[in-house]
């Protein structure tokens, strides 16, 4: 018994297993938090984008696009 527990505590497998989940994990959420700080800006830009398209009046006459 004692033998086992020896050879447990020198066992390094487990130590990789616990250090690609950290791993894992930071990367998950350094996602998630990109995503957040990028849904705020897109949702004020989208509500910019509408605000500008609500106040513009749409022509029908294409002789005068451009002018």
């Amino acid at each position: 018994m004692i033998k086992f527990f020896k050879n447990f505590s020198k066992d390094e497998d487990g130590a990789v297993t616990v250090d690609w989940v950290v791993l894992t994990a930071a990367v998950v959420g350094l996602g998630i938090a990109g995503v957040t700080a990028v849904n705020t800006g897109i949702t004020d830009l989208a509500n910019e984008i509408q605000t500008s398209l609500e106040a513009g009046d749409v022509t029908t006459d294409l002789t005068t696009l451009g002018q």
